[in-house]
């Protein structure tokens, strides 16, 4: 496996999503996005810009292509994820918005991801094609990109077990999928966070728990799923929020930001040759409302203003260091 540096990416705007709806604040201030985002990645380093899009029915198309046009226009189109509604079942209007992005915006995108997290039962994981769609989105994605030669990434995306994964999904994918699918996934993107939704974890422990989830993918998941070890894992998204924690109480100041989100991708880098991982995108850029302080709103290592956090600086620096 490739020992060369991770390439690193983050989503840089301010909607999150909370388990009871959108965290929303403050206007996107495009300007200031782009001069956070050079800030960052310095000179001669890479830093893809993670954005997303969601297929809701035919109905929804126009919204969708025209959110496709205004990140492109502000230059925030290198990653895009398209995510499908959880309920939708559109199997022709889907492949067919598939289709569309590939041909309208592939010359700008490094890389396409079908589906954000089809294994969350209560997100897309909730339709009960949502294989069926993940699979033919995969693969028309891929034909779309191999007809117009274009150099675009195909992948899909994924989340640890939990008490909220879909049953059996690994196994189901593989069953659905076929040798088509396989031969057209250039990678599988993992979201996860660590230390979320539980006590606070020493630092110390942070590292096994990373390795934990990365290899249980590795080498259970994507077995099952009869993807092979050639295929790269990224890590879609990962973030530590600050604020206060709603379930504990615990405030999480910005040098505990920091600390922990150095711990994660230090863990990230050190697997990547063994377990084939080449990319690491940050959720994200800035807070949806610093002015709230549930961790929800504060995802961001800027404020909502764009003033940095200490975890800004961090991850400043371990671009220079750690990427390529």
């Amino acid at each position: 496996m490739s020992m060369t540096g991770l390439t690193f990416g983050i989503y840089p705007l301010g909607v999150a999503g909370t388990p009871t709806g959108l965290a929303v604040g403050p206007k996107d201030d495009y300007e200031k996005i782009q001069q956070a985002l050079q800030a960052l990645k310095g000179e001669g380093k890479t830093l893809l810009v993670r954005t997303y899009i969601v297929y809701m029915g035919e109905d929804t198309v126009e919204k969708m292509l025209a959110a496709a046009e205004r990140y492109a226009r502000a230059g925030l189109l290198g990653d895009l994820t398209i995510g499908v509604h959880g309920s939708n079942s559109d199997l022709k209007g889907w492949l067919a918005f598939v289709r569309t992005i590939v041909r309208e915006y592939g010359a700008e995108l490094a890389s396409l991801q079908i589906t954000n997290e089809p294994n969350l039962s209560f997100m897309e994981g909730a339709n009960p094609n949502i294989r069926k769609v993940l699979v033919e989105g995969v693969i028309t994605a891929k034909e779309e990109a191999r007809a117009g030669n274009l150099h675009v990434k195909i992948g899909f995306g994924s989340v640890p077990d939990s008490e909220h994964a879909v049953p059996h999904f690994w196994e189901d994918l593989a069953e659905t999928g076929g040798n088509t699918f396989v031969e057209s996934v250039d990678y599988v993107a993992h979201n996860f966070y660590v230390d979320m939704f539980e006590a606070p974890l020493p630092v110390a422990e942070i590292p096994v728990t990373v390795e934990r989830t990365l290899r249980k993918l590795r080498e259970e998941h994507l077995a099952a799923a009869g993807i092979p070890p050639a295929v790269p894992i990224r890590i879609g998204e990962n973030g530590w929020p600050t604020g206060r924690h709603p379930l504990t109480g615990e405030l999480r100041t910005g040098e505990r930001q920091a600390e922990v989100l150095e711990a994660v991708i230090r863990s990230v880098h050190r697997l990547r040759g063994e377990l084939n991982i080449t990319h690491y995108s940050l959720f994200g850029l800035r807070d949806a409302d610093s002015s709230k302080d549930d961790i929800f709103h504060q995802f961001g290592i800027m404020r909502d203003d764009y003033t940095p956090k200490p975890a800004f600086y961090k991850y400043q620096n371990l671009i220079k260091e750690l990427g390529v």
